[in-house]
């Protein structure tokens, strides 16, 4: 599921909503193992350009495994 969700990424990406949408319903689908490559991956491959995202979806889903 991992792979199939780094594709769907890369194919969105050139859409700011898209990409953020499309990564929200990737945490729900993604077990936490492969949560923790999702995100390294994805600020390795999309920090330049969507950062502020990362940043928000990542902290948001942080904070909803922490309660």
């Amino acid at each position: 599921m991992l792979e199939y969700v780094k594709t769907i990424l890369l194919k969105v990406s050139f859409d700011k909503m898209l990409f953020e949408k499309e990564l929200r319903k990737a945490l729900k689908v993604l077990v936490t193992e492969e949560l923790d490559h999702l995100k390294q991956w994805c600020y390795e491959q999309f920090s330049g350009m969507y950062l502020l995202i990362l940043n928000k979806v990542f902290a948001k889903n942080q904070s909803l495994n922490a309660s």
